[in-house]
């Protein structure tokens, strides 16, 4: 990170403030990518990174989503940072990017209910399923999370 100094010396008032964020923010060699929310939860059966997860209402673990079955495993608690076997520590975003690969830029993904744990870009149709947007692609490579509660359909 290069020191900036574009518009010193900085004014003592609201203008000075302003210019010293500036010079911070061109110390900024790109945008910067953040994971915003999560937490640690155990899980009940191995979960892959990137995989769609629930948290089972019996006990808090977490376990691969799906839209074909119950409200509470379509009901997704956030994306499993990392790769992890079961009853191991596995940390859980809610909000924030995640890195991965194969997606189409600005296309919305929705919970998959083929699939556990898997998204895709067509929402599920039929009786009994349940429609679960989770977020977008920001590009081929970064899934943005936007979790929404999942909708029956029928």
């Amino acid at each position: 990170m290069a020191i900036v100094k574009n518009y010193e010396p900085y004014e003592p008032n609201a203008q000075g403030l302003t210019e010293a964020l500036l010079d911070f923010k061109s110390t900024f060699e790109g945008i910067p990518v953040s994971k915003v929310t999560g937490y640690v939860a155990t899980a009940f059966e191995n979960v892959t990174q990137g995989d769609a997860v629930y948290a089972r209402a019996a006990d808090g673990f977490i376990g691969k989503a799906i839209g074909n079955d119950t409200f509470d495993k379509a009901k997704v608690a956030g994306f499993a940072e990392t790769t992890e076997t079961s009853g191991s520590q596995v940390r859980v975003l809610v909000r924030g990017i995640i890195a991965t690969s194969g997606l189409n830029f600005g296309n919305e993904y929705f919970l998959s209910a083929s699939s556990a744990g898997s998204i895709t870009e067509t929402p599920p149709t039929g009786s009994g399923n349940y429609l679960t947007r989770v977020g977008e692609a920001g590009s081929t490579g970064q899934f943005i999370i936007k979790i929404e509660t999942p909708i029956l359909l029928s």
